[in-house]
């Protein structure tokens, strides 16, 4: 059975990585940018995510990441961030690479995350570079930097590059890991889904958790379909052994 196969291979993993989309983020009801009810559904990527949208009208662009921010604001971790912090503390060498911009891994209590995409919580000066948290819901908008000048979000815009220290930190676990998790992801949005078949090729079992199929279920080792807040919980649970189900036989 596929979900013990990927138990038996997370047991005995001493590396373990794990890739999250927004999917994961999703059942935290946080709107994805795809699918049917996906924010560019509503919104241009070029109007608000780029840095020619910033530089022509910044108070949009902020208005729109403050109202994401006030969403993030309310969210919780569900039971699939809950899973992938315990499964931390389980392995002696655990990454876990994000694509989502929310904190939520952070807020459940996981410590080595990687964010491809930067964070939403975070603003970078416009001019000096200086880049600082921020958690106020709401802002005073638009935000300055101490030297004065206009800060931004501290995420990757469409046409911006990943950030060089996170992707090579991401690269390197991808390769070096046992176990290969991919969470919550289309995988189609590249280089980020470059990283499965990194791990692929340097040998790790690859085990795909979303609510649908997707490019790689095909070719993943193991392929679950169903919610991340489900499915992560119970790839995490020990089954009881058969010595223990026939036990209540035995006493009888």
């Amino acid at each position: 059975m596929c979900l013990d196969k990927a138990r038996s291979w997370i047991e005995t993993a001493s590396s373990i990585t794990a890739l999250t989309g927004a999917g994961i983020s999703a059942e935290s009801g946080i709107p994805t940018f795809r699918g049917a009810t996906g924010l560019w559904k509503q919104f241009r990527p070029e109007d608000l995510a780029t840095p020619r949208a910033f530089a022509r009208n910044p108070e949009l662009v902020w208005q729109w990441y403050d109202w994401r921010r006030s969403l993030i604001h309310t969210a919780q971790p569900n039971a699939g961030h809950g899973a992938l912090s315990e499964l931390e503390t389980r392995v002696p060498r655990f990454t876990l690479i994000t694509q989502n911009v929310d904190g939520l891994h952070q807020r459940a209590g996981s410590r080595n995350v990687l964010e491809i995409h930067g964070s939403i919580w975070k603003l970078r000066c416009t001019k000096c570079r200086r880049q600082w948290h921020d958690m106020s819901v709401p802002l005073e908008l638009p935000p300055h930097c101490q030297c004065g000048a206009f800060a931004r979000p501290a995420v990757v815009w469409f046409g911006e590059g990943l950030p060089e220290d996170v992707w090579a930190a991401a690269g390197q676990a991808s390769t070096e890991c046992d176990v290969f998790l991919v969470v919550g992801t289309s995988a189609i949005v590249y280089p980020a889904a470059g990283l499965i078949d990194l791990a692929r090729a340097a040998g790790a079992k690859v085990i795909e958790v979303n609510v649908e199929r997707t490019a790689i279920s095909a070719y993943a080792d193991c392929a679950l379909t169903g919610p991340a807040g489900e499915v992560l919980p119970e790839l995490l649970r020990t089954p009881p052994s058969s010595a223990s189900r026939l036990a209540p036989e035995i006493e009888r």
